[in-house]
């Protein structure tokens, strides 16, 4: 199975010595599902103004529902069997390291779980260790 959603929230870093992307999903995702079940992940990094319309669909439909990635015509390619696009600019490549939901007790700023978190479905944590990085000349 591949799906997809946009995604706001993560960063890049190292970690435990390892490179490493770290991305927040909802609960409810239906991409928190597929991840849950790989050992990798990709983040695909698209240009936002080229785009604009296709991640607007993909941050709205839910893969539950619908092929979103035959709707939203892009290209889907594999890297070791790790799904991407090949319209992104860049892509890393993730092996799935660890996943921690945030609670409501992770919080030390007042206010921040109630006003980011009010039907307290409250994101996981996904970090993966970057193990390739693709740019969209030698995608």
């Amino acid at each position: 199975k591949v799906n997809t959603m946009t995604a706001s929230w993560g960063g890049l870093g190292v970690l435990w010595n390892k490179n490493v992307a770290y991305v927040f999903v909802r609960p409810q995702r239906y991409t928190r599902e597929l991840i849950d079940e790989s050992d990798h992940f990709s983040l695909n990094i698209l240009d936002h103004e080229t785009y604009r319309k296709e991640l607007e669909y993909l941050g709205k439909a839910s893969g539950r529902d619908e092929d979103k990635i035959a709707k939203s015509k892009l290209t889907l390619a594999y890297s070791n069997e790790v799904p991407y696009f090949q319209e992104a600019d860049q892509v890393l490549i993730c092996r799935k390291l660890s996943r921690q939901q945030i609670t409501k007790d992770s919080f030390i700023e007042a206010g921040l779980a109630a006003k980011n978190y009010p039907t307290d479905d409250f994101h996981y944590v996904y970090v993966g260790e970057i193990e390739d990085f693709l740019v969209k000349e030698e995608i």
